[in-house]
């Protein structure tokens, strides 16, 4: 309680409320064309849209990313840092969604053999591929449709029906609402999320936690209501070490704070699958205090799905999957 009351956790003012805009697939693309011709007239033509449109979607990028993205007074055009940073990013999020779209499209049909799942973005970007690649390995090649969403329409997705899996973080603290009498479960691993910052030239995050009293470390926070932000805001109450942080900055998706942590903007809490090519690389490290173990989460990574009794029988492929994942959860 005294560590409590010491805790100096400050939420300054979010930087734009554009930042909350979210972010569509198609100004990425536009961004990667950009970047390659360095000019807008050409990317224009390349993508089939009138340049002034082009531009509006470039312009709708920079709002959502919260900074400039594109040195305009240059000619021809060229990347600021921050452009340059979320272009590596740009190319890794379409080449995974592209694969990952692939993978489950193998397949244009919808029969009755095609699994639908929801997933939360962060999972879909990080989890979701590797672990459909292991499926493929160990319980054979299926069809399948990923649905991408937030997490609360991720889980309405399924208590409407329009999914056979939910594929969710888990964390006592932040259960989901929904009727053990009806739905259940199973275990597919577990997730840590912790703290991270960009490297400096000596290999040490530029920003290492706790800050100081009237000097708060730049924070890179969740958008409100987001459920990696309320892991987070649990993981800072829990801290024996008071912690000094000033919100800098929001968005709604782990790949967003992601690029502005590259970019040395400040500490973000990131799931570890997110970042592991980055910590191979020593891009970004760890924030945490020296010699601390604390400031991080574990979560279970979880299917979830309706219990068959009471309704038409499931897919015989989703129901040899379910099976399958029960028997690997049991031998664990």
């Amino acid at each position: 309680m005294a560590a409590a009351a010491k805790r100096h956790f400050q939420h300054g003012p979010c930087l734009t409320t554009a930042t909350l805009i979210p972010v569509e697939t198609k100004w990425l693309e536009d961004f990667v064309s950009l970047a390659e011709t360095r000019s807008f007239s050409r990317s224009a033509q390349l993508r089939h849209v009138t340049q002034p449109a082009f531009s509006r979607r470039i312009q709708a990028l920079e709002a959502w990313a919260g900074t400039d993205l594109v040195d305009r007074s240059s000619y021809p055009t060229r990347l600021t840092p921050a452009g340059k940073t979320l272009y590596d990013q740009s190319l890794e999020v379409l080449q995974a969604l592209q694969n990952t779209r692939a993978m489950l499209r193998a397949h244009t049909s919808a029969g009755k053999d095609m699994i639908e799942f929801a997933v939360p973005h962060t999972l879909a970007f990080t989890f979701f591929p590797a672990w459909v690649s292991s499926l493929h390995d160990k319980f054979g090649p299926f069809k399948s449709r990923l649905i991408a969403l937030n997490v609360h329409d991720a889980v309405m997705r399924l208590v409407e029906g329009g999914c056979d899996l939910l594929i969710a973080y888990h964390h006592p603290s932040q259960p989901f609402q929904l009727d053990a009498d009806r739905y259940e479960m199973v275990s597919l691993g577990q997730e840590v999320i912790s703290p991270y910052s960009k490297a400096d030239a000596d290999g040490q995050p530029v920003h290492r936690l706790p800050g100081r009293a009237g000097q708060p470390l730049p924070y890179l926070g969740y958008a409100p209501g987001a459920y990696l932000g309320r892991v987070t805001e649990l993981i800072l109450k829990e801290s024996g070490t008071p912690i000094h942080l000033e919100r800098v900055y929001e968005t709604d998706m782990a790949v967003g704070l992601k690029a502005m942590a590259l970019e040395g903007h400040g500490v973000a809490f990131l799931p570890h699958s997110a970042v592991k090519k980055e910590l191979r690389s020593r891009r970004l490290v760890s924030a945490a205090p020296v010699d601390s173990e604390g400031l991080q989460m574990t979560m279970d990574v979880r299917a979830y799905r309706e219990k068959p009794a009471g309704k038409e029988a499931p897919k015989g492929t989703a129901q040899a999957l379910w099976m399958y994942l029960q028997a690997q959860a049991g031998s664990c």
